[in-house]
This record gives structure tokens, C-alpha cells and sequence, in this order.
């Protein structure tokens, strides 16, 4: 699910548009290859569900909204986000908070 990379770290994420509340719903997938599972309450219309995902995990890890950007999946529900400036350590305290919740 997270990755270390030069400029931070990456993330695997399931998305799920057009939810009615944005939140982490826990992992999706399978062990070998787990997916960070995300709804937004943006709908998949002119990339406003990315855009929401892009601002609210920059949110959740505590970064500048520049910070995070999609990597792969652009038009999917699969994508693999970067986020610049964390440490593969911070991320996965953040991602083990959030999932335990």
C-alpha cells in the first residue's frame, strides 16, 4: 500500500466517488497487494472525485495540498497517489490510525 520513493512516499488507493461522506473505509484487496479504500462525495465528473481525493489526503497526512499528486489511475477507481515531503515511517503511523478507526 505505501511505498518510500525519493520525494516521499506512495500510495495505493481504492476510490469510491460520489459517497456520502468522505472517510477512509478501511484496506481493500488482497494482502500482497492492499489498497488504501477511500470514498469522496465528489462525483467522477471533470476529475472533481480525484481533486476531492488529492485535498483530503493531503489533509489526513498533513501536507500542503501541492504535496500530493496521482501518479497512475487518473480515470480509475485504482490509482497510486504521491505524497512529497513524508517519511514512510509518518505515513504509516497516519494510514495505521486511520484504518483502526
Amino acid at each position: 500500500m505505501l511505498k518510500a520513493v525519493k520525494d516521499g512516499v506512495t500510495l495505493a488507493v481504492r476510490l469510491q466517488p460520489g459517497a456520502k461522506k468522505t472517510m477512509i473505509k478501511g484496506v481493500y484487496g488482497e494482502a500482497a497487494s492492499p489498497q488504501l479504500n477511500i470514498a469522496v462525495q465528489a462525483p467522477p465528473i471533470e476529475g472533481r472525485a480525484n481533486a476531492a481525493l488529492l485535498d483530503f489526503l493531503a489533509e489526513v497526512f498533513a501536507l500542503p495540498k501541492s504535496a500530493a499528486t496521482i501518479l497512475s489511475g487518473e480515470s480509475s477507481r485504482t490509482k497510486v497517489v504521491l505524497l512529497r515531503g513524508i517519511s514512510l515511517e509518518r505515513a504509516e503511523e497516519v494510514v495505521t490510525r486511520w484504518t483502526k478507526k
